[in-house]
């Protein structure tokens, strides 16, 4: 494990209470790589990507080996959390969902015997449309899943088609109905600005997914990051002012069906908030295992950054060896105070006032200058008890960030 060593400095974070703790684990492998995708997936080798008889999944061995290495993982963060409650796991990807139904039960009763789960705690799956059966989700079900996130990203067959998706439209509704008969909590990931859409098409996916009564709802603008496909050989997108009467639109009729934005690009009905999610943007920790995952930890006298070994295979070599975490560092303070903001701003209600000093250990008040630059550009609006970014501050979330970034 590399240890990086922060710059010396006399400041020490002092912690009263420990946030709460999540667990996120990390399944690498997808049927396809999507041309936009800047995750750590990897396509599984040999994949037919998707035929209409068979339904994708990772071969037995490799799965049983990836399993043991994430016991083993995990096995050695125990001292890290021992005795922590867990709030919230969440197998993200990758495609968790090509994970077999014995596969995920396996894994799951590891993670039990070895971490004191809450008992409502919500357990979330990621799942592609190309990779459900009707048996299958039910099992998963069964087994203690109680949320899937559905990575439908678009009804329209021309998009799912740029977008590089292995579903088309029908199998997008069919995954849904599936997904309804066994779970009353799912979201459904929807993207736009995609190439070639328009604000009308745009809306058009938002009515569909709507249609299907999820309790929540995922709205991304879709962006070109570096190390994609489509930064290599960029689509015609819509512009910003097209892509902004989207965003508008998307708002408007969300919130007519009743569903209340809360986050950045996340929509709930009352009551149904991504719970792992929150505590991402309310500064929690974070135990992660798996290929590349990333993990944030809290001790009384500072706040430790993770990062596992992302290549699959070196991986579970490392994780078997007892070494998965390939990095470790602990967080400058100076650091702090935008790490937490980066994180708490997307909120579009913001946060407690009291809550930065209970996940930093720094009091506010000695962020006072750039409070003030951000409230003078109309960036945020607070009071005694709690500080929010204003509209204009969610549509300029960089530029707000950027106050925090200059300390």
């Amino acid at each position: 494990m590399q240890i990086l060593e922060s710059p010396a400095t006399n400041a020490t974070v002092v912690l009263t209470a420990l946030p709460p703790l999540s667990l996120y684990v990390h399944i690498p492998w997808c049927v396809r790589k999507c041309p936009y995708c800047d995750f750590n997936s990897h396509e599984i080798r040999g994949s037919p990507h998707r035929d209409d008889t068979a339904l994708p999944n990772l071969e037995s061995g490799l799965e049983q080996r990836y399993i043991h290495a994430l016991i083993a993982d995990l096995d050695r963060a125990l001292p890290q959390v021992w005795g922590r409650p867990v709030y919230t796991v969440f197998f993200g990807g990758g495609t968790p969902s090509l994970l077999s139904a014995r596969g995920l039960d396996d894994l799951l009763s590891a993670i039990r015997a070895r971490l004191p789960l809450a008992a409502d705690a919500e357990i979330t799956l990621e799942a592609n449309p190309g990779t459900f059966e009707a048996r299958k989700f039910a099992e998963f079900r069964a087994l203690g899943i109680n949320r899937l996130s559905i990575g439908i990203q678009s009804f329209n067959p021309g998009h799912l088609k740029a977008l590089g998706r292995i579903h088309d439209a029908a199998q997008a509704r069919a995954a849904i109905e599936i997904a309804r008969s066994s779970f009353d909590n799912f979201n459904l990931d929807l993207m736009y600005a995609l190439p070639g859409q328009t604000v009308a098409q745009a809306v058009a996916d938002i009515d569909a997914a709507i249609g299907f009564s999820p309790v929540h709802v995922s709205a991304y603008h879709l962006t070109i990051e570096p190390n994609t496909l489509f930064h290599r050989h960029p689509p015609a997108v819509p512009d910003d002012e097209v892509s902004a009467d989207m965003q508008q639109a998307i708002e408007t009729r969300l919130a007519d069906a009743g569903y209340r934005h809360y986050e950045t690009s996340a929509f709930a009905q009352s009551g149904r908030e991504a719970r792992h999610n929150l505590n991402y943007w309310t500064f929690g920790d974070y135990l992660g295992i798996g290929a590349g995952a990333h993990g944030k930890l809290s001790f009384a006298d500072r706040i430790l950054r993770q990062v596992r070994y992302k290549q699959p295979r070196e991986y579970m070599e490392k994780a078997e060896a007892g070494v998965a975490v390939q990095q470790e560092q602990a967080v400058r303070v100076e650091d702090l105070p935008f790490e937490f903001m980066m994180n708490a701003l997307r909120l579009v209600n913001g946060f407690d006032l009291s809550l930065f000093a209970a996940r930093t250990g720094l009091p506010l008040h000695a962020r006072r200058k750039e409070l003030q630059e951000a409230e003078s550009r109309g960036l945020i609006e607070r009071d005694h008890l709690r500080l929010q970014p204003t509209l204009k501050g969610q549509r300029f979330l960089n530029d707000l960030l950027q106050i925090f970034l200059k300390t």
